[in-house]
């Protein structure tokens, strides 16, 4: 069964300017694109976005790293899309991502890891959700 997953390329990573590369490893891995876009994400969108994180400590310099600068979000579609995705962009931390990872690539650290994944195919769809319509979604 195609799972949809969201991806999203973080501000580090588009200030470095490897959006294609990254583009270009997902579709190796296999993955549909439906929906594109790069926007700047205000205060109020990245804390909704990361809600489900308020009560961590590292919530606030999330919202502020997240409103630094333009990402690019992208829904994905693929059979196991959220543990292919998950694998293919490596561990949070890139020092202990595996190599050939998304984050082993372009990572800087914990907190400047270079790209989101959902961590639930519930939350994939959720997450889509919160940058596209429905309508823009493009299933060929």
């Amino acid at each position: 069964m195609k799972e949809r997953t969201l991806a999203i390329i973080k501000p580090d990573a588009v200030k470095k300017n490897v959006i294609g590369e990254i583009i270009a490893m997902i579709t190796k891995a296999g993955f549909s694109i439906l929906a594109m876009r790069m926007t700047k994400l205000s205060v109020a969108q990245a804390s909704a976005f990361y809600e489900v994180h308020k009560e961590r400590p590292f919530y606030g310099e999330l919202v502020d790293y997240m409103c630094s600068g333009k990402v690019v979000a992208i829904a994905l579609e693929k059979e196991n899309a959220i543990e292919d995705y998950r694998k293919l962009i490596g561990s949070t931390d890139p020092k202990e991502a595996a190599e050939g990872t998304v984050r082993k690539l372009y990572g800087e650290s914990k907190s400047f890891n270079a790209v989101h994944g959902s961590d639930s195919a519930e939350n994939g769809i959720r997450e889509i959700g919160f940058f596209f319509a429905e309508c823009e979604i493009v299933n060929i």
